[in-house]
């Protein structure tokens, strides 16, 4: 089989029907720009949204979960043990949020390989106080250098820096409390503990996440002053976060946690099962979409083919008449299935990255999230390469069966004019 004589024929027979064959690549071209275009919008998006929710929270989360004893005194009665005993209002007893031995804990987490880092956090229900106005709210005291490295809460910060929770008696408020309250940075709030304990604190910055529940009651502090604030000592945490070097461990490692340390946890798929659900969908529907575009553009390379066939019945048989086999002929007609889909598929590409770039550089302006500038796009390499590759998979398919029918014509037949 001679190759290039193939595939001299077969560009011949493309610039014989050019007009057809601009059609038919333009086709592929289309479909693969739209693909890599919605794709790499979609997959910006996901991270987007991760960044904004699940990357905010912690691969795996240590805490004490108000619950009620496992054991009633009763069942540790050996009068009682072994008869049934029917008891109304359990009342729970509180056993405290505070994590017993948290230093040695965090030592140890540190210790551990798979752990990128570990941020101790407060977390204490309070009340806000601005003039005759009470909030209910959230105060969060974190250390400040480890939030800041394994959850980078500086990209939320709309107004100061968080290295200004350093100072004592600092706070940095949510966006929809300062709003409800009137305050602005370098006014003073003042605070109410569950326990009644009063606090006094600058207002250091304003924080927008860009969701209403979590910007109208949330605030951040240091350890230092949350402690102080709450009248507890130096060792009081409540909650350990955990990063993972190997998020998809998540849920083996919370478990082995709770079984080692005696803690409650919570891993990050169980705490934004949603989300995840919901970049799954989004995925699932961006590639059903350009996978569809593709098969479209397949079918007009089908149906230009198959009447290339039609109009080259006599140019077929005087091939086979001249010595060319049915094999030669079927290669001649892929070939021009994967000339127009590598065509196509080169300017998708380029024509895609066009796209992505032009929705990268639009302006998106919202009040909920001002930290985001720009639409988000994923210049992933490997949409590139599905998209290629797709497009001279779909583009020889749909060649291969109008040049299986042309390996088949009978030059006698049509010399004859049968």
């Amino acid at each position: 089989m001679n190759f290039k004589l193939i595939l001299n024929i077969a560009l011949h027979l493309l610039r014989a029907r050019l007009k057809q064959t601009v059609v038919a690549a333009v086709g592929v071209t289309f479909g693969i720009a739209m693909f890599i275009a919605l794709v790499s919008f979609m997959n910006g998006l996901n991270d987007l949204l991760d960044g904004l929710m699940l990357n905010r929270t912690p691969h795996v989360l240590l805490y004490n979960e108000i619950k009620p004893s496992e054991n009633q005194p009763i069942s540790l009665s050996e009068a009682y043990k072994k008869n049934t005993n029917f008891i109304n209002s359990i009342k729970p007893k509180d056993r405290g949020k505070s994590i017993y031995n948290s230093k040695t804990i965090i030592k140890v987490l540190q210790e551990d390989e798979r752990i990128i880092d570990v941020a101790p956090k407060i977390t204490t229900p309070v009340l806000f106080n601005s003039g005759t106005i009470e909030i209910s709210g959230v105060v969060n005291g974190i250390d400040v250098l480890s939030e800041e490295k394994l959850f980078k809460i500086s990209d939320y910060i709309i107004e100061g820096k968080v290295d200004d929770l350093l100072q004592n008696n600092s706070i940095i408020i949510g966006k929809g409390l300062a709003d409800k309250m009137l305050l602005v940075r370098g006014d003073i709030i003042k605070i109410t503990t569950s326990k009644g304990n009063l606090a006094s604190l600058k207002i250091v910055g304003i924080s927008e996440i860009g969701i209403a529940e979590i910007d109208n009651i949330t605030s951040y502090t240091s350890l230092a002053t949350a402690q102080k604030i709450l009248g507890e000592p130096t060792n009081y945490i409540t909650d350990i976060q955990i990063k993972l070097y190997d998020m998809t461990s998540a849920p083996a490692v919370a478990k082995e946690f709770h079984n080692k340390f005696n803690l409650d946890t919570i891993d990050y798929q169980t705490a934004n099962s949603q989300f995840e659900t919901g970049s799954t969908v989004r995925n699932i529907i961006s590639y059903a979409v350009g996978i569809v575009l593709l098969i479209v553009a397949g079918f007009g390379i089908y149906n230009i083919l198959n009447m290339m066939i039609y109009e080259k019945m006599d140019s077929i048989a005087i091939l086979k008449a001249t010595g060319f086999s049915g094999n030669d002929v079927k290669w001649i007609f892929v070939s021009l299935a994967i000339i127009i889909g590598l065509a196509g598929g080169i300017f998708g590409l380029l024509f895609g990255y066009i796209f992505s770039s032009i929705i990268d550089v639009i302006p998106f302006e919202t009040a909920s999230l001002p930290t985001v500038k720009t639409y988000p796009i994923d210049y992933n390499p490997l949409y590139y390469i599905i998209g290629i590759v797709f497009a001279l998979f779909t583009t020889t398919i749909a060649g291969l069966f109008p040049a299986l029918k042309a390996s088949k014509v009978d030059p006698v037949e049509i010399i004859r004019g049968k």
